[in-house]
């Protein structure tokens, strides 16, 4: 059974993690790959460069609106593609994640965490949630 008291602070622990984990994931690409190097390396996955920087960008935005609580179940949901491609692309590689150029457990494991987001929703401390209880707030004084 769900302890529906603590349920609301475990999605904030998961929405905490998930979203600096994808804010970590953008920046390196930024940073230490570089975006032209993460084109290079998606052409020679033979996928289409323009997907690298689709990449980025969902993996920074989203995982910044997961941080703040902002459509985090959605935007969970919306990365678990990014992250099975992610699994695909290292899936050459074995199962661990220590191994050479990484394995697939990783991003295997954060799609689970993401879709485990999805099902949970927001949880405590969300902007969304204040959003609603604004809302609520007018609505109760109309």
């Amino acid at each position: 059974m769900i302890d529906t008291r603590s349920a609301p602070h475990a999605a904030l622990v998961l929405r905490i993690a998930l979203g600096v984990m994808f804010i970590a994931h953008a920046l390196l690409k930024y940073y230490v790959f570089t975006l032209p190097g993460t084109v290079q390396f998606f052409h020679s996955l033979g996928l289409p460069p323009a997907l690298a920087y689709l990449t980025f960008w969902a993996e920074l935005i989203g995982g910044l609106l997961i941080l703040a609580g902002v459509y985090a179940r959605w935007v969970s949901l919306a990365l678990v593609p990014i992250l099975l491609g992610a699994a695909w692309a290292h899936s050459g590689n074995g199962w661990v994640f220590n191994a050479p150029n990484g394995g697939w457990e990783y991003p295997v494991f954060l799609a689970a965490a993401a879709i485990a987001q999805g099902l949970l929703g927001d949880g405590a401390y969300a902007l969304a949630n204040l959003r609603r209880a604004r809302k609520l707030r007018q609505q109760a004084y109309a």
